[in-house]
């Protein structure tokens, strides 16, 4: 594996790009045992060269109670990474959600396949 490489300022964006998609693993919705990027409720990551994150999700639906607290969550589990400038979270319900975003792994976990 590679190095840690955490004091210098160019970060690779692959990498960091993976230590974001580990981060908002960590984010569950609190009425499905499983991660929001597993759910499929992440549609975009972007990392920017100047180390700034964009990410586009939803909800599983937009009268979720948690609508407040996921991207939240999110925002600041990214904001713990090491060399992150920036976090934007945009919230967007198109195209709406549907069971067939989660991965195969969701499915599995959630008794869908």
């Amino acid at each position: 594996m590679a190095e840690d490489t955490s004091n210098t300022q160019a970060a690779n964006i692959p990498d960091l790009r993976e230590k974001v998609v580990q981060a908002i693993k960590l984010v569950y919705d609190p009425e499905i045992p499983v991660d929001v990027y597993e759910l499929g409720l992440i549609y975009e990551i972007t990392v920017y060269p100047v180390n700034n994150v964009y990410v586009m999700m939803t909800l599983t639906s937009p009268n979720c109670p948690s609508a407040e607290s996921i991207p939240a969550e999110i925002k600041d589990r990214i904001q713990q990474i090491q060399g992150i400038n920036d976090v934007e979270i945009e919230l967007t319900f198109d195209p709406p959600y549907s069971q067939d975003m989660m991965s195969e792994a969701a499915q599995l976990e959630l008794g869908f396949l």
